[in-house]
């Protein structure tokens, strides 16, 4: 017998107290009484088990919108886009008018069967990622190769920004040589201006550091010229360059599943509706979810600094309004304002020219000549209290 028929049988047939039953066997008195208000208004249906379902699931979302997350997440695949829930949710917010969270996506792919277990991998936490501070401060390039209807080899040149990822230039060729790389870096100087550094693996159409003898290469040349630090990294190491190699495998996940270009000029135009589709409508992880295009013009962008070390550092507007700042051994303390108290910014040097802005919108707080003599470099705006205006005489 349940305890349920052995707590009614004791108060309705032996005529026990309430509280004597309950106690008897072990369960709350409102649950007791609750149990024999049940009995007395629906009998022996009072001893048959109940859901657990609450009443209400503020979480659930419509049909219409399970149903909506299941079709974008087959179009971004069907299109080769990232189509995490992270990235669903974003596009649901963005193109729809549908605000989910990623955990809810998640859920609603796994029931539809649309997750795939992954194996366990490197926790990011224990990965060291290094990231320019500002737009042009570093650009990557590198090229892949990709076939051609019929098996034909083509090869396609990247240069993209490594603060924000943008895609500065992707072009298609037969073969990737020292001249077109030199050329699509000044096309790329053109459009966006010429970056503060480059990074780059090194081959040959980048460097001839590693051929002995050989002297500068162009691309080497004209980054002495403009004043643009070269940077290379370790032979047989490409994770230095990183961010290209990832921008490779996302452009290659896109492209198959695109029609097989039949030349050139198809590959072409297909690279410039991925750089649109990249750059403007994917949002990526490592930028907060921004697109590269935002983050690429939120901040101020670096130059080259012919004959002088450019340098880009993050700080805190202290409780005073001042950002402290070390030049050539000395501490200086640069005024924005109290009202810019505790607000993250970027402080830009080039020799003593000095800029302050901020981290998030790139706006210019301060923009100066730094006095190496003065270790308080004020605003310039007027100090003390307005002179009182003289009443008029009667």
């Amino acid at each position: 017998m349940s305890k349920a028929r052995l707590v009614v049988t004791a108060v309705i047939v032996e005529k026990r107290p309430v509280a004597e039953a309950a106690r008897e066997y072990g369960v709350a008195r409102s649950w007791a009484y609750a149990l024999l208000a049940r009995y007395r208004a629906e009998g022996e249906a009072a001893f048959e088990p109940r859901s657990r379902r609450p009443a209400s699931s503020p979480s659930a979302i419509s049909p219409e919108a399970a149903d909506l997350i299941v079709a974008v997440r087959k179009e971004l695949a069907a299109r080769g886009l990232d189509a995490g829930p992270h990235t669903i949710a974003w596009h649901l917010d963005r193109g729809h008018g549908t605000r989910v969270s990623p955990a809810t996506v998640h859920r609603y792919l796994a029931r539809a069967g649309l997750v795939e277990p992954e194996p366990r991998k490197r926790p990011r936490s224990s990965w060291i990622r290094f990231q320019a501070e500002q737009p042009n401060e570093r650009w990557q390039s590198d090229f892949t190769h990709w076939p051609l209807a019929g098996g034909r080899d083509a090869q396609i040149l990247a240069w993209i920004d490594d603060h924000s990822r943008y895609a500065l230039s992707l072009t298609a060729h037969d073969a990737v040589t020292g001249q077109i790389v030199l050329a699509e870096f000044r096309a790329a100087c053109a459009r966006h201006g010429a970056p503060a550094s480059v990074l780059t693996d090194n081959g040959l159409v980048y460097t001839t550091r590693l051929a002995g003898g050989r002297g500068r290469g162009a691309l080497e040349m004209e980054m002495a010229a403009l004043g643009v630090t070269q940077k290379n990294g370790k032979p047989n190491h490409p994770q230095t360059q990183g961010k290209v190699e990832r921008f490779h495998q996302t452009l290659k996940r896109w492209l198959a599943r695109q029609p097989p270009a039949a030349g050139l000029g198809q590959l072409q135009a297909q690279l410039g509706d991925f750089t649109a589709v990249y750059n403007h409508q994917r949002p990526h992880r490592a930028l907060n979810r921004q697109v590269p295009a935002a983050a690429y013009s939120a901040r101020p962008k670096a130059a080259p600094a012919p004959g002088q070390d450019r340098h880009s550092r993050p700080a805190t507007v202290a409780p005073n309004g001042t950002v402290m700042h070390t030049s050539e051994g000395r501490r200086h303390h640069i005024a924005v304002g109290r009202r810019h108290a505790g607000t993250p910014v970027l402080v830009i040097t080039r020799g003593l020219a000095t800029q302050i802005a901020r981290r998030d919108t790139g706006e210019i707080l301060r923009d100066l000549t730094l006095d190496p003599a003065r270790d308080y470099q004020p605003t310039g705006a007027p100090t003390g209290r307005k002179p009182k205006t003289p009443e008029p005489e009667t």
